[in-house]
């Protein structure tokens, strides 16, 4: 038995089949693994938004959408969404002195 946030008894599932189990097992992996491409995509526009060279930020910029491209590729997030974020930076890089 497990228990939620607000400490009642939550139902464990438990596989029933081999490939029940398999499934939990690469899901738990690819879980980890787009946490993590995520997590360091996020953090790399955050950085790029904080740049303050023009310079600086467009040579970073080729390498953030390359990043998002890739999450995009392998559906950890919307293309809309990786679309979005590259022309918002683009716009931020110009509006940069």
């Amino acid at each position: 038995m497990g228990y939620n946030k607000r400490f009642k008894q939550v139902k464990t599932i438990m596989a029933n089949h081999k490939s029940a189990e398999k499934r939990i097992r690469q899901t738990k992996v690819r879980r980890l693994s787009n946490r993590y491409v995520s997590r360091t995509t996020r953090n790399s526009v955050r950085a790029l938004r904080a740049l303050t060279s023009k310079e600086e930020a467009a040579a970073m910029y080729p390498g953030v959408c390359s990043m998002l491209d890739k999450l995009a590729k392998k559906k950890v997030i919307h293309q809309n969404k990786a679309n979005n974020l590259k022309a918002k930076l683009a716009a931020h890089i110009s509006k940069l002195n």
